[in-house]
């Protein structure tokens, strides 16, 4: 898309953004049904298999970009769009008037894994403060964001089975436990896998599509890769955990909704990672600038507000946890444009 006009680029991304918004419904059906058929729960399947595919378009345009050698806009692309789908956690609070979705959600796995996220992001801070190690071009924080994100997913399952304490439920508290009504007739769990897999295979498209365009947007506009990566490319390739987050409030699919937006993040983590292996320039996180460090400090405050909201457990409205997060991010969005 090098040679196309910008407009060429805006639309394939709004294209992109179409295909993912009315794919979102029917994919946060099926893997709300394939978590209570598997008896995985919905905060694990929120994780596992929403967070891996909503994060796919990310992914590929993250890595897009690094392979590219613009490290700034494959960083600001994964930590713009782990900012703006925490945010969503508030937005859905809004949609959701029964209760408020951290009380009502409130899980030992769902708190620990904003905490968790929280660890691996101060981790990337620490890789670009520290000297610049590489092997074979890749720098050894990159395997250990892998081995933190396992150990988290390890450590949900553990507290999930084994608590040592347990959330006090109220009448608004929903329990992650697995519907037996989720049974279709005729549909057998063979079927379900081969429609998540084509789902997944098409929401990869749309990333790829989305990175090309905002590489070219990049080039033919004159906008900051960082900006662009931040905020457009950001924003659409967050698109699918918008709508699976809402979808699946809709549906009082709560566990899911929450394990969706803390999974994707914690992939977009691990696409510094891939972009650290795609950059052939030296370690991705050498490369780093102010906009970056910025995204990476916006996204340990959202988490933490996430945290604080499910430790707090209001019970009904937004709650001054969701209030922060919307002029945080504000404020830090408008923080990135103004350096941009």
């Amino acid at each position: 898309m090098q040679g196309w006009p910008w407009w060429a680029s805006a639309l394939v991304m709004v294209a992109a953004a179409a295909a993912l918004f009315i794919g979102g419904g029917p994919f946060t059906r099926l893997v709300d049904r394939l978590a209570d058929r598997t008896g995985m729960g919905g905060t694990l399947a929120g994780i596992i298999l929403v967070g891996a595919v909503t994060a796919l378009p990310g992914l590929i345009t993250s890595v897009l970009g690094a392979a590219r050698g613009d490290a700034e806009f494959a960083m600001n692309n994964a930590l713009g769009g782990i900012a703006l789908q925490t945010v969503f956690i508030a937005l859905a609070d809004v949609f959701y008037r029964r209760a408020n979705l951290e009380h009502a959600a409130a899980s030992l796995p769902n708190l620990l894994a904003p905490i968790g996220l929280s660890i691996m992001l101060s981790t990337v801070l620490l890789a670009g403060a520290g000297p610049q190690i590489t092997v074979f071009g890749v720098h050894p924080v990159s395997l250990l964001l892998v081995f933190l994100y396992w150990y988290w997913l390890r450590l949900s399952r553990k507290v999930g089975d084994h608590p040592m304490w347990r959330v006090e439920p109220t009448r608004n508290t929903q329990h992650d436990d697995p519907d037996p009504s989720a049974r279709r007739p005729g549909e057998s769990l063979r079927s379900m896998w081969l429609k998540f897999a084509g789902l997944a295979a098409l929401v990869a498209l749309t990333g790829y599509a989305t990175g090309e365009a905002g590489l070219a947007l990049t080039e033919q506009t004159g906008l900051s890769s960082g900006v662009v990566g931040a905020v457009i490319t950001g924003f659409v390739t967050s698109l699918p955990e918008l709508v699976t987050v809402l979808y699946a409030v809709r549906i009082r699919a709560l566990h899911l909704a929450i394990g969706d937006i803390i999974g994707g993040n914690g992939f977009d983590v691990l696409f510094l990672s891939a972009s650290d292996v795609a950059y052939r320039e030296g370690s991705v996180y050498g490369a780093m600038t102010e906009g970056v460090v910025l995204l990476v400090a916006l996204g340990i405050v959202l988490n933490l507000l996430v945290a604080a909201g499910l430790i707090r457990r209001q019970e009904h409205g937004i709650g001054f946890e969701g209030v922060a997060m919307f002029a945080f991010y504000a404020l830090g969005i408008g923080f990135l444009m103004a350096m941009g």
